[in-house]
């Protein structure tokens, strides 16, 4: 490790040149003492859980916000969300910082790709100021260009893109059916569904009769009416009854209002307060591109003005890569009178209006038809066309170098991966030129093929050059060797980690022999151990398309494990976690399942559908389960004992002792969700949030039961000396040797140990676990039930986020699915995974339009050999790789 108090050739201490951190104790950090260089690329590593995000960003990144803060005033600082006041002694030498996270992009479908890298204001701007105007329309403003805005948005989706209709189908089913058998399945459940049929009796329909014996015109006023008429009900009655309650004037249960199916679903979606209720009832409303502006998003006039013979509709619809080569030409000044695709468009009515005069028997050199052709710029409008043409270009090819030239400006946030949008991010700070600022990654690999890998690295040292520190948490191997220092956190997670074990050169983590980065950073990667398993059969898929999919034929090897590989964005996750997972489905007759995000309940009306069959293996698959990367829970009261079920075990356990017994406390006494365990203070939430005025909300430890969440009484009853609050703060691996004896508790547990989870806490609230977390959450869980061997498993991208220790432990569970009979299919980036696969499926060769086709398919060794395979070189080198070359030369 270099001398921080060495003095460089400038005469400027080496020691003000470094970070220096003294006793960091945030989370499992055990009083960290360590000095990282600026102006540097550093990558924190160490196993999953062990304390490389609490120094990186829980101390380092936080210190630098608060500091910034403190200048900031105090109305203003309550009004930005704040990481806090980091446990740590002092921070010295620490620069303003920047931090780029791991994060789903905003749920609202409005913002885009072009709004987050700010792109589309410059084509608004480029087709408003230098746009081909239809001829005697006013100049446009650029909001007119923008679907976020009134003055923009087509009148008709009102900037969606899409219309949504309730239908009779979407609501009745199944006509077979009768009202009384809940035919209208847009109706509310429970009573609010009985009480709209007992009206349709008092009304006269007879809600007994199959739905479609009904007469037209009484379904479509059930369903359609704005009507809300107010009748006597009488709870309970037959219809018989009912009319004779009505002819004596019986008096009523009470009068109810009817309100139409149709009218039910949009006001319910319009003004629910709950997620469930509007995700309920947007299952009812269906989705179809808007006839006016054909998915656009624009109002017409905005339609009607085009830059290079595309309206800006169909220039945000363009891959990335594509709008560069369109907007090529305006960049260098080049533009014609008649541009692009209108030129085509117009040479070709003009040629065939000719051939049609010739056919005729006139002159072929006579006038040719009016056709409008753009005219031309004037020089202001081919300067300002320039300017701004270049500046998209250079954005768009910082975009590109990331591996991000397949998405589209009109991609919404709510559909791209972590991974994609803090590579957006981290394109945007590029192209800022800010100097001397820390940026703090939360693992920008993630999600990479390895071929968008070494574009990532150069992204990374552009921002080193332009004179900034960068402080990554990496997991990924090669961004490990890439760097200039590296800060191992370990050895284990949880309260066995929490020390730095390393700081300095990547090559002397070599001599750490406690490290467990050390062990694959250095020794290599051993050939596969075992033979390909041989499958039992094979599951056939035809005609795939689906996004960049287009007609393809696949097959999966059944009782194997199958790993999908591919650059980002060549249709992987389009044929296995969505065409597959959907086709197998239907045809188990499950529901698919739902794609949108929270917040955007009406994206399950909006994405795309799969066309294909599947043309045979059925037969050998009874189930499917889709283990993928969204959060266990939305609230703090979802957690790791709640979602697997072993807290149903333990508080069974609770409710069994002598104390509880006695007391007559059941198993709902021992929830923090029940009022009658409770504390009543935080209501179960651990703690309460304190109002400053202008300064931000402080949460603190509840003053009555100091986190515990639970009342005074519910704590008075231990298990083995432990109340509930203390069995919720173990770890994992803890909880393992207090639960030894009661296999209902042991069993999960053991399963999230083997899995990687140990250092975990029982209690540990959904909404603090990564995505990578909360799928092998989901994984244990699943391993958890019986195997009987017929079930087919489907992972996206299982590694990510994890140390390839985890990835070795991840490894051992799912070739244990296998081995039980089971089939296993992934979608996958880490080179190790694939190359120890039974199978290999590669695609691409490209990414969106340049992708959606099956490369290769065979054994990694065979899948390796493909020329045209993206994967296969990385492939190669692994499979052969000799442990003395485990460390490349930068």
């Amino acid at each position: 490790m270099k001398n921080p108090d060495e003095v460089n050739p400038s005469g400027i201490p080496a020691r003000d040149r470094f970070v220096r951190v003294r006793g960091a104790r945030e989370h499992n950090l055990r009083n960290v003492d360590v000095d990282i260089p600026r102006d540097a690329l550093v990558v924190f590593s160490g196993v999953s859980g062990s304390g490389k995000s609490s120094l990186a960003f829980g101390t380092i990144y936080a210190e630098a916000q608060r500091r910034y803060f403190e200048s900031v005033a105090p109305y203003a600082r309550r009004l930005i969300d704040q990481v806090g006041v980091p446990a740590v002694d002092a921070i010295d030498g620490l620069p303003p910082a920047v931090a780029l996270q791991q994060q789903r992009g905003t749920p609202s479908a409005r913002s885009s790709v072009g709004s987050v890298t700010t792109l589309s204001s410059l084509l608004r701007m480029l087709y408003s100021r230098a746009g081909s105007y239809p001829r005697g329309q006013p100049m446009l403003y650029a909001e007119d260009f923008s679907p976020n805005t009134a003055q923009g948005a087509c009148p008709a989706c009102h900037g969606l893109g899409r219309v949504y209709e309730v239908t009779e189908v979407s609501m009745v089913p199944d006509d077979s059916l009768s009202i009384r058998e809940r035919a209208i399945a847009a109706w509310p459940p429970a009573w609010h569904g009985q009480n709209l049929r007992d009206i349709l009796v008092t009304l006269g329909y007879d809600v007994d009769k199959p739905w479609r014996e009904l007469p037209r015109k009484a379904r479509d006023w059930i369903l359609f009416t704005e009507e809300q008429p107010t009748v006597p009900v009488y709870a309970g009655f037959t219809p018989a009854e009912t009319r004779a309650a009505l002819r004596s004037r019986m008096e009523p249960s009470y009068q109810g209002t009817f309100i139409g199916a149709r009218k039910y679903v949009l006001h319910t979606f319009a003004t629910t307060q709950s997620a469930l209720m509007k995700k309920r009832v947007s299952r009812f409303m269906v989705g179809s591109v808007c006839p006016r502006c054909q998915g656009k998003r624009l109002k017409t006039e905005a339609l009607g003005v085009t830059f290079a013979g595309y309206d800006i509709g169909e220039l945000s619809q363009m891959p990335l890569s594509q709008l560069a080569r369109v907007l090529e030409p305006a960049a260098q000044g080049r533009l014609v009178p008649l541009e692009g695709k209108q030129a085509v468009l117009s040479r070709a009515a003009a040629r065939r209006d000719t051939e049609r005069r010739v056919a005729a028997g006139g002159a072929s050199h006579e006038a040719a038809p009016d056709v409008r052709r753009t005219p031309n710029l004037s020089e202001e409008k081919r300067i300002a066309a320039q300017r701004i043409a270049h500046d998209v270009l250079e954005r768009v090819s910082t975009l590109q170098d990331l591996g991000l030239g397949y998405l589209s400006l009109d991609r919404s946030t709510p559909t791209l991966s972590p991974g994609e949008l803090q590579r957006l991010r981290l394109a945007t700070q590029i192209r800022s030129n800010l100097f001397g600022v820390v940026y703090v990654l939360d693992e920008p690999s993630a999600g990479l093929h390895p071929a968008d890998g070494e574009a990532l690295r150069v992204a990374l040292d552009r921002l080193k050059a332009q004179g900034n520190s960068i402080f990554v948490v990496e997991h990924d191997l090669d961004v490990m060797r890439h760097a200039d220092w590296l800060v191992d956190v370990g050895p284990d997670a949880g309260e066995q980690g929490g020390q730095v074990l390393y700081s300095g050169p990547p090559a002397g983590l070599r001599a750490v022999a406690g490290s467990h980065t050390a062990h694959y950073l250095f020794a290599g990667f051993p050939r596969r151990p075992r033979a390909p398993r041989r499958p039992r059969g094979w599951l056939q898929l035809e005609g795939i398309t689906r996004n960049n999919l287009h007609r393809i034929d696949v097959s999966f090897p059944i009782g194997a494990f199958t790993s999908v590989s591919g650059v980002s964005g060549s249709g992987k996750s389009s044929l296995v976690s969505q065409a597959l997972v959907e086709l197998v489905s239907s045809h188990l007759g499950h529901e698919p399942p739902p794609q949108e995000e929270e917040g955007d309940e009406l994206a399950s009306a909006a994405v795309g559908i799969t066309a294909g069959r599947i043309a045979g293996g059925m037969d050998a698959i009874r189930r499917l389960v889709r283990v993928d990367q969204k959060p266990i829970g939305r609230t703090p009261r979802s957690n790791l004992a709640t979602y697997t079920g072993l807290f149903d075990a333990v508080r069974k356990l609770f409710a069994s002792t002598r104390a509880a017994r006695a007391r007559r406390y059941d198993a709902g006494r021992f929830s923090f969700n029940v009022a009658k365990g409770r504390c009543e203070t935080c209501e179960g939430e651990g703690f309460v949030s304190v109002e400053l005025l202008f300064m931000p909300s402080v949460y603190a430890p509840c003053p009555d039961c100091h986190g515990a969440r639970y009342n005074e009484q519910t704590l008075k009853i231990t298990w083995h000396d432990r109340n509930i609050a203390e069995v919720l703060g173990m770890t994992v691996d803890q909880a393992l040797g207090f639960f030894a004896e009661e296999p209902a508790v042991e069993r999960p547990l053991r399963l999230l140990q083997a899995i990687g989870l140990g250092y975990l806490r029982l209690g540990q609230p959904a909404t603090e676990l990564s995505g990578g977390e909360a799928q092998r959450i989901k994984l244990a869980t699943e391993l958890q039930r019986a195997q009987r061997g017929d079930t087919l498993y489907v992972l996206d991208e299982p590694t990510t986020g994890l140390h390839p220790a985890d990835v070795d432990k991840l490894m051992v569970q799912l070739d244990g699915l296998v081995e039980a009979g089971n089939t296993v299919i992934v979608v996958e980036h880490e080179i190790r995974v694939v190359a120890a696969s039974d199978w290999v499926i590669d695609m691409g060769p490209g990414a969106g339009g340049e992708g959606g086709r099956i490369v290769a398919a065979g054994m990694p060794e065979e899948v390796a050999r493909v020329s045209s395979s993206r994967t296969a070189a990385y492939l190669a080198k692994l499979l052969t790789a000799d442990p003395a070359d485990a460390w490349p030369r930068r």
